[in-house]
């Protein structure tokens, strides 16, 4: 295939990235949903949705649930899932859509809250264990909005007792990612806000807790390559949240705002054997405001794809070379040219030679698939964001 020998190849063959079933329901910002027809009313629809994304790219094999968005009967929807030719993956827990998780959850003052929350990432795991998910995925939109408001120490002593009692419950072959955020909706201090604080959580817990990390959650400037190097270098990369932002967090596909970035962090992905590595989760987290869901999660998974190809093709050898020698410029040259390699034909060619359509999107849109759903899927509750 020309510029991707045989080996970038048998690595991108391998590559799998996992959607988030809310990806294809509605959702928006603050102020405005915008509604789309043929919006799944129910999860077995957002299973055939996140379905099409694998069938015309290769992809994306498994979808995350959300408990309770996505509470069915899963051995049912475990079933429907194999049958669309897909499976059930990571398991995400809701503690911010309660009104008595108002001033926490996992980290409240309250006992019978805390047990409450506690209690429901207990319920996550029985899920789990129903549909053969490895990873619980924990977010907490938790912290506090005034200074005094809160006690910040006592805050993170709870979250660890809380944690250690839903770690105590995961089976031998399950694992406990902690996402983190850098604020929002707690705007004065946030009780996970950043990968040190995961970290630290996490590595309180033992080998089965890992942080998750999530390509939004940044300050503007941060250098989230280094953080992806350093939690490879310490064994605790558990997964990714890939998307990308313009401001705060937008959920928007990843690579959209800057696609450097993107090469950058699987560069080092690849550097510390984070690709392809049963350990680190690839996933998507985007909610599309104004774009088709389908078509935004296909252009997601292939603009990975696409860097990742890129990352592979750096010139390690020469790197190195470059950098023990002190030269500079040399070494930001060989980034700079395998950035601007246009890798798009030959990944076309590849996938026509496994029998996937050289242009995923354009054969997407002309399968009719948009235009049928919206057709079928009226009446009903449509299963957004939020349901």
């Amino acid at each position: 295939m020309g510029i991707l020998s045989q080996d970038i190849l048998d690595q991108l063959e391998k590559q799998a990235i996992e959607l988030p079933s809310w990806a294809f329901g509605n959702s928006g910002t603050r102020f405005k949903v915008f509604g789309t027809p043929g919006t799944p009313r129910d999860p077995f629809e957002k299973i055939s949705d996140a379905a099409q994304v694998h069938k015309y790219t290769g992809l994306a094999p498994t979808v995350a649930l959300h408990i309770p968005w996505d509470m069915s009967n899963f051995s049912d929807l475990r079933k429907h899932a194999e049958d669309e030719g897909v499976e059930l993956g990571t398991i995400n827990s809701n503690t911010f859509q309660d009104d008595d998780y108002k001033f926490g959850a996992l980290t409240h003052e309250d006992a019978t809250i805390r047990n409450k929350a506690i209690d429901h990432h207990l319920a996550c795991i029985d899920v789990m264990d129903e549909t053969g998910s490895r990873d619980l995925k924990i977010w907490l939109a938790e912290g506090s909005n005034y200074p005094g408001q809160a006690d910040m120490r006592g805050r993170q002593d709870r979250l660890q007792e809380s944690l250690q009692k839903i770690y105590a419950r995961l089976g031998d072959d399950q694992r406990l990612v902690l996402e983190y955020k850098f604020f929002e909706p707690s705007f004065y201090h946030t009780d996970v806000p950043d990968w040190g604080t995961s970290y630290a959580q996490v590595s309180a817990l033992g080998d089965k807790a890992l942080v998750c990390l999530d390509t939004g959650h940044h300050a503007p400037g941060t250098n989230i390559e280094f953080i992806v190097m350093q939690l490879l270098r310490l064994g605790k990369l558990g997964s990714f949240d890939f998307n990308s932002r313009f401001y705060a967090d937008d959920d928007l596909i990843v690579g959209a705002a800057d696609p450097f970035q993107l090469f950058r962090i699987i560069f080092e992905v690849v550097r510390g054997g984070g690709l392809n590595n049963p350990d680190v989760q690839f996933m998507l987290d985007q909610c599309h405001n104004v774009e088709d869901k389908i078509p935004g999660q296909m252009r997601s998974v292939l603009n990975v794809q696409e860097m990742t190809a890129r990352a592979l093709l750096v010139d390690t050898e020469k790197l190195r070379a470059a950098q023990v020698s002190g030269d500079v410029l040399a070494a930001n040259q060989v980034f700079m040219d395998a950035f601007y390699t246009d890798v798009r034909p030959a990944l076309a060619e590849w996938r026509e030679s496994r029998g996937l359509a050289a242009d995923p999107m354009a054969a997407f849109a002309a399968s009719g698939y948009l235009e049928k759903i919206a057709a079928d899927r009226v009446g009903g509750q449509q299963a957004s964001w939020g349901a």
